[in-house]
């Protein structure tokens, strides 16, 4: 697509390269441009921008129009003919919830690829290491079945090699097999990826039950996301967990990512000080859960996400039902450039979610 070509700005090798005057004037630009070409495709969006109190050509970025999230739920926005949609993402909570329904074109989704890649690879390294894949052996077998932890398992898997899968197809660790892993590649550096709450309860808990322990070592790493709500009704803090896996599993470094469906490959990783970070294709605003005004460094509110990958449905500026607190810009002591911030929960009326169920047709 043209408007990708206007990427020519941003360095993919270093996806935390724009400071904020670069990336305001980056993001005013393109995301005005991205608002019109989806105002020009999805009536249903052109229709919704006009009822609401923002600037159509806006002046600064907390101007610009953004849906609530759970838009998504109820129609189908697509801002390309539905014989161009390539895939079609689904994101479930529980029984009887509504979904939403994400439409990617072709290069929407080769877009969202190459961003994951930027990002993940520039905290993994450019040379894949052996990965183990918390989760069951058999995840990726059936596409009948293709949820959220299948396609996030094929998506960060790409950046690994010689793979291993930590469970196997009844959720059963699978021990022996982990203790040979690691006694052979531990030395160079293992990678590790899975969802959050899979990782603490059959990979943790089952250690610590047992009383065995794995050493992944001094040059492992682990990046996990997705299901903090669980082990938030556990009262397992995101330090706790950190240290649990530490304790057991040997594994030194330990990465939480914020993201989701809507805007899938602009996931905000968590940095060596604990910081989630906007990457150059993503940017955060904290908004009063009240009256929806930007807050100020340190106060509290509704995260809205910006990105600008969404091209094939109206996605680039979204109200999340997540609370958050802006900490800082430009200034994080891991040298990323960019917003960081912290998300506290969920908002109490909202309606809870899934994240962890995606499926594509």
């Amino acid at each position: 697509m043209i408007y990708y070509d206007h990427f020519k700005e941003l360095d993919f090798d270093h996806p935390y390269s724009l400071s904020a005057a670069d990336k305001v004037r980056l993001f005013l630009d393109l995301l005005n441009e991205l608002g019109a070409h989806h105002r020009g495709q999805s009536e249903p969006y052109a229709k919704i921008v006009a009822s609401l109190p923002h600037a159509i050509a806006a002046q600064k970025l907390e101007d610009l129009p953004f849906l609530p999230v759970r838009l998504f739920k109820h129609l189908d926005l697509l801002s390309v003919p539905r014989e161009q949609v390539f895939k079609t993402l689904t994101s479930s909570g529980t029984s009887g919830q509504a979904v939403s329904r994400i439409f990617l074109s072709r290069d929407n989704a080769a877009m969202q690829t190459k961003v994951l890649g930027s990002i993940v690879s520039s905290f993994l390294g450019k040379h894949r290491v052996p990965m183990v894949v918390v989760d069951a052996e058999d995840i990726l077998n059936d596409r009948r079945k293709f949820n959220a932890r299948a396609a996030g398992v094929l998506g960060f898997s790409m950046y690994g090699r010689d793979h291993a899968y930590a469970l196997d197809r009844d959720m059963g660790l699978k021990l022996e097999a982990l203790q040979s892993y690691c006694k052979k590649y531990s030395e160079n550096g293992i990678s590790a990826f899975g969802f959050t709450f899979v990782i603490w309860k059959f990979l943790y808990q089952a250690l610590e039950k047992t009383g065995a322990r794995l050493d992944f070592g001094p040059r492992s790493m682990l990046i996990h996301g997705g299901g903090w709500k669980k082990l938030q009704d556990e009262s397992v803090s995101n330090d706790a967990f950190k240290m649990g896996l530490l304790e057991r599993a040997g594994l030194r470094r330990v990465h939480n990512y914020y993201g989701m469906v809507e805007q899938t490959g602009s996931i905000y990783m968590e940095c060596e000080h604990g910081h989630l970070h906007s990457s150059n294709y993503s940017d955060v605003i904290i908004r009063d859960a009240i009256d929806f005004k930007p807050c100020g460094f340190g106060e509290e509110g509704l995260i809205q996400v910006l990105s600008l990958l969404p091209t094939s449905y109206p996605g680039h500026s979204l109200l999340t039902e997540d609370v958050g607190v802006l900490l800082g810009e430009d200034d994080c002591a891991c040298g990323r450039m960019g917003k960081y911030f912290r998300v506290n929960g969920r908002l109490k009326s909202a309606e809870v979610r899934g994240c962890s169920d995606v499926r594509h047709f």
